[in-house]
């Protein structure tokens, strides 16, 4: 076969593979949202067949040869074909030593592994989770050691899997900085003698109104609901099915009505991005290739650096009000902005303010790392979880819920934390380049999101397949990732409503 055959074979077996991936993301979908509890296990194993039959056409010796065969061709090939083959070359790397034996059983300890910590955080139990746990720990060193491309470093690997190019050393580096800039930050706010109004974010509010609270502010943003779908799961996230079927989750809370609002504007980003990838992606078979950091970087943007600012919560107030007066209608719009933006230490990652996020996630960076490199056991992980939120932020879980059974990324391996962070300065970094080409704060003041996001799809989006996390920020703003203007952004914002 020539170059042109090679690469239709290999579009071909692709295109099949794509289709048992498309069925195990609607599969895995139902499984979180509405599923029946007995029936939780069942669905688990054909999703892991799903996933097998897809893993047996895209590992098989055809298949590999063909990668080889192109990637030792690929000056021949357009440019993001050329993308394409070096992206899956990579891959091939990574997983030719895995026989479709070993990942059926990968598939079965990640999918255990989730049921475990549901059962787990209902329970406030992590001895639930535990065995699950030490078994995905043992199987992420196992998986690295097979790695024909394998770093030093065991977490290296794992962060390279989220943000290709990230190592330990410089995220050491990044997260020292903003370390001390947080609790530079902090101190000051702790020294304000203003006061802000909370007595009124745990009242209850009736779930039905939260759901049409959610619809307004997805469709405001710029969600598409014909290529897409909000359902309740027990972790909020967002599902790329297909390219005309991003999907979004939530959680309710009567007596947190705050906590779904960000919620969705937050999984309403991930939402956004993807639902305005390009054409040529997909028809590239590049559609994937976008990092944590990036996506982090445009949800956390619409959460925060949108959702939270004065322009937004002015534009939203007259929904607010006309939803939710019969229970918020003494709350004025100032009062309302501040509340959005008090900060407080918190215990729950996902409901922690704009400072005192990033101590959240530098907890579970530290901790990946201690895990990884065998410095902690798997019964101590809760005490040194404690230990971390009683150091770091001053308060202590009283039980596992609330500790380390919050997040379920742990049930399926790790190095995803820190794109949090990284999303937090990637989009400080790009917003300010934003405010130099349009008029930002008036776009949202005037609800003219359309305006944003269609600089997100020139500047953000476009390039986010082809390039490595460092390539595209640097095409973005001309630096590399630094968390200097984040913090900038936070002394400014919070000097203003703490006025210090």
């Amino acid at each position: 076969m020539n170059t042109k055959e090679k690469l239709k074979k290999l579009y071909e077996t692709m295109d099949l593979a794509e289709k048992y991936y498309h069925a195990v993301g609607l599969i895995n979908f139902d499984l979180e949202t509405i599923s029946p509890e007995n029936a939780k296990e069942e669905q688990g194993e054909v999703i892991n067949f799903l996933s097998n039959e897809a893993f047996k056409l895209t590992n098989s010796e055809e298949y590999n040869s063909l990668i080889v065969d192109l990637y030792n061709s690929r000056e021949d090939l357009d440019p993001l074909d050329k993308v394409m083959i070096e992206k899956k070359y990579d891959n091939y790397l990574k997983i030719k030593n895995i026989t479709p034996e070993f990942a059926l059983y990968m598939d079965r300890v990640y999918t255990k592994s989730f049921l475990n910590w549901l059962k787990a955080k209902e329970a406030a139990d992590f001895s639930v989770f535990r065995d699950s746990l030490a078994e995905v720990i043992e199987l992420e060193k196992k998986t690295i050691s097979l790695r024909e491309n394998k770093l030093p470093d065991a977490y290296d690997n794992l962060l390279n899997d989220c943000e290709k190019g990230m190592l330990t050393e410089q995220l050491d580096s990044f997260f020292g900085e903003l370390k001390a800039g947080l609790l530079e930050i902090m101190n000051k706010i702790n020294k304000s003698k203003h006061v802000i109004r909370d007595d009124f974010l745990t009242r209850k509010v009736p779930l039905h109104k939260q759901e049409i609270m959610s619809k307004y502010l997805l469709e405001l943003n710029g969600y598409d609901f014909k290529k897409g779908v909000l359902a309740e799961s027990e972790h909020p996230f967002t599902s790329d099915i297909a390219k005309n079927d991003a999907r979004l989750t939530t959680h309710y809370h009567e007596d947190m009505v705050l906590s779904n609002i960000f919620s969705v504007i937050h999984e309403g980003g991930h939402g956004i991005f993807m639902q305005n990838e390009r054409e040529e992606d997909y028809e590239h078979h590049i559609n994937d290739s976008i990092t944590n950091g990036m996506h982090e970087s445009v949800s956390r943007f619409y959460e925060n650096v949108i959702g939270r600012s004065k322009e937004y919560v002015h534009l939203i107030y007259p929904k607010f009000m006309e939803l939710f007066s019969e229970e918020l209608g003494d709350v004025s719009e100032r009062e309302l902005y501040e509340a959005l933006n008090i900060v407080k230490p918190s215990l729950i990652r996902t409901e922690a303010d704009e400072v005192t996020y990033g101590l959240h996630v530098i907890i579970r960076y530290e901790m990946e790392k201690m895990i990884m490199h065998d410095e902690i056991k798997v019964d101590d992980i809760p005490k040194m979880w404690n230990r971390l939120y009683k150091e770091y932020l001053g308060i202590e879980p009283s039980n596992d819920r609330e500790g380390v059974l919050q997040d379920m990324h742990w049930s399926s391996g790790f190095g995803y934390f820190p794109s949090y962070a990284m999303g937090n300065s990637y989009n400080a970094m790009y917003v300010r380049k934003m405010k130099e080409e349009i008029d930002f704060e008036g776009a949202v003041s005037r609800g003219e999101m359309n305006i944003i996001k269609e600089w997100l799809k020139d500047n953000v989006f476009s390039h986010a397949n082809v390039f490595t996390p460092d390539e595209w920020i640097r095409e973005i703003t001309g630096e590399s990732l630094t968390p200097k203007y984040f913090l900038e952004y936070l002394n400014k914002k919070y000097s203003e409503i703490y006025e210090f």
